[in-house]
């Protein structure tokens, strides 16, 4: 039977979407797990920062679905599940092929070492997507080749390339997405727009991200708090663009613990941080536009409202669309030699 590796390589990427935004200062990175006759064991991602990788979570994953322990289940740390797959494995990965966006890690911090549980467990038949590019955890193909495995690279290299691309823009320099909700007729005003769990996700955002960036007029209307509540998450630093310089410091947002709020005209501000969310409509796209890297759209299925992007003609490309609750969430760069 012939294996569809790009297949099983895109419902990873997919998977590692869903998690785009939430993983700073780690990757987004997807990871499937699957048998001998080309069964799908199972298809995972890293969460957040700290927690198991997105092979962990797969051969986890895979390894319950194969035997039906369940003691797997109640393993939290990379470190307790890494222990607990090498002492009970028994071989039952000995036939299956694993598919990770990124190389798998060779190095130990926070979590331990993915090439050497990978090579531990005796999976033969290792695919790739990009070599890892963070010379910390690099060379993990080595490892595994080490081991026996078979290391196929460069599958969907270009898709995985997109989903890696914010990690390798915020290790060298900063990452900066443009983040809005709409109706289905383009309106971005009039109260709430999206529904609670894409609110949830966008907290989640702020929770992780450096520093977020929102136009002057909106604050005096809107009077927002722009924290992280819905997650119980920390808030990020604010920079307001704005020229006119005095607000009512009774807004919500001046009060947040643990932040700083600047009041600016200009983006420069953005320098000082590596994870930045520019929250917006119409005037703070345009203002923004040559630098943002990628744009995040929240989708709404309604009608509504009388403002918002008009006279623009960008287009964009879209990275990932994926359906949240009632919303759809799409990534997406725009086309600059669109005319």
């Amino acid at each position: 039977m012939e294996i569809d590796h790009n297949f099983y390589m895109n419902l990873a990427i997919s998977e590692a979407w869903k998690y785009q935004g939430l993983t700073y200062a780690n990757p987004a990175v997807g990871c499937s797990i699957v048998g001998e006759h080309g069964e799908l064991l199972a298809v995972e991602a890293h969460h957040k920062a700290g927690e198991p990788h997105a092979e962990v979570n797969a051969i986890k994953a895979a390894y319950y679905k194969l035997t039906q322990d369940e003691k797997i289940l109640q393993l939290i740390s990379s470190s307790q599940i890494h222990i607990y797959l090498l002492q009970n494995h028994n071989n039952i990965f000995k036939k299956c092929s694993l598919y990770s966006t990124l190389e798998p890690c060779s190095h130990v911090g926070k979590t331990p070492s993915c090439a050497n549980l990978i090579a531990e467990l005796g999976i033969k038949n290792v695919f790739v997507g990009v070599e890892d590019f963070n010379t910390d955890a690099a060379n993990g193909n080595t490892v595994l080749e080490k081991s026996g495995a078979n290391i196929s690279l460069h599958v969907e290299q270009q898709k995985c390339e997109d989903l890696l691309f914010p990690f390798k823009k915020f290790m060298s320099d900063k990452f900066v997405f443009f983040k809005w909700a709409q109706r289905l007729n383009g309106t971005t005003d009039a109260g709430i727009i999206s529904s609670a769990e894409s609110r949830k996700n966008v907290h989640a955002m702020r929770d992780v991200c450096d520093l977020l960036v929102i136009g002057g007029n909106t604050v005096r209307n809107d009077r927002p708090t722009l924290d992280a509540r819905l997650v119980n998450g920390k808030a990020p630093d604010i920079l307001i663009l704005s020229r006119e310089k005095e607000f009512d410091t009774a807004i919500p947002l001046f009060h947040v613990k643990n932040r700083k709020v600047y009041i600016e005209s200009d983006f420069s501000r953005m320098n000082d941080y590596k994870n930045i969310m520019i929250e917006g409509s119409a005037k703070m796209y345009e203002l923004s536009r040559d630098i943002v890297d990628y744009y995040l759209c929240y989708l709404a299925p309604a009608f509504g409202g009388h403002d918002g992007f008009k006279n623009i003609e960008d287009k964009f490309q879209i990275l990932n669309a994926d359906k949240e609750e009632e919303d759809i969430i799409m990534w997406m760069k725009r086309i600059e030699d669109y005319e």
